[in-house]
């Protein structure tokens, strides 16, 4: 009984935690913006605080621009988190990942850019370095990026969940692809199609046709004289044998 109690506590304080977790990253971010404005009112002579020396300026204009990195680098991994959680159900944890590691690579570089902003670096190479080898980048990983981004339109669009028996039409797979969707991943999609699993790229799919796979038509039976029916229809008359001379 006590372990049950004990368990039952972990779930409610889990689960207050969880429903914090939001408010902790929305004060965190206020307090950033907060912290921002005030260092950089300080660093242009309008401080806030009447009849400050220039020391206690300067420690004004640094401790804040600190605070902000601290405020502004909680706020990032908070939203994310968050972000992973509401995503996760309904596009499911590949695609959740991938929102989650885009907010946190957005939110520390702005947050590192500001915070040198806010101490007095110039940032201007390392903005310019920054958007070169970002450029670089995406033209060496294109392919990669589009099966990315083609499996997040995948996600929001959902033609079709894992278990759905699909068809596929396009050029790029050699015609018409018939299968089951086992997973929908980052960059493929995969099918089992008669027992062997295929991964398909998700610019692929995306580009392609998709619909259901239409029923099977039965053919009409054939029977032994050669005439053909449907099956429980009107039997065929048979001959009456002879009868004596």
């Amino acid at each position: 009984m006590q372990n049950g109690r004990q368990i039952d506590l972990s779930a409610q304080v889990e689960r207050v935690k969880r429903k914090t977790r939001p408010w902790k990253s929305i004060i965190a971010l206020l307090l950033a913006i907060a912290s921002a404005v005030i260092s950089h009112r300080a660093s242009h002579g309008k401080s806030t605080f009447v009849g400050t020396s220039n020391l206690t300026n300067q420690f004004i204009i640094y401790g804040t621009a600190a605070l902000f990195l601290v405020f502004g680098s909680t706020a990032t991994y908070g939203l994310a988190g968050k972000a992973r959680q509401l995503l996760e159900p309904k596009t499911g944890p590949a695609h959740a990942a991938i929102v989650r590691y885009v907010i946190l690579i957005v939110g520390a570089f702005t947050t590192l850019v500001i915070t040198l902003v806010l101490f007095g670096v110039d940032v201007s190479q390392l903005v310019l370095g920054g958007a070169i080898t970002t450029v670089f980048l995406s033209i060496a990983a294109q392919q990669a990026l589009g099966n990315v981004f083609a499996g997040l339109v995948l996600a929001f669009a959902r033609p079709f969940k894992v278990g759905d028996a699909v068809r596929l039409r396009a050029g790029a797979l050699g015609g018409t692809l018939d299968g089951i969707v086992t997973d929908i991943g980052i960059t493929y999609v995969r099918f089992d199609t008669d027992g062997s699993v295929m991964s398909i790229p998700n610019s692929q799919v995306l580009n392609a046709v998709v619909g259901p796979i239409p029923p099977i038509r039965k053919d009409p039976q054939v029977i032994p004289d050669g005439k053909s029916g449907t099956p429980g229809g009107p039997e065929q008359p048979q001959p009456s044998p002879p009868g004596p001379a």
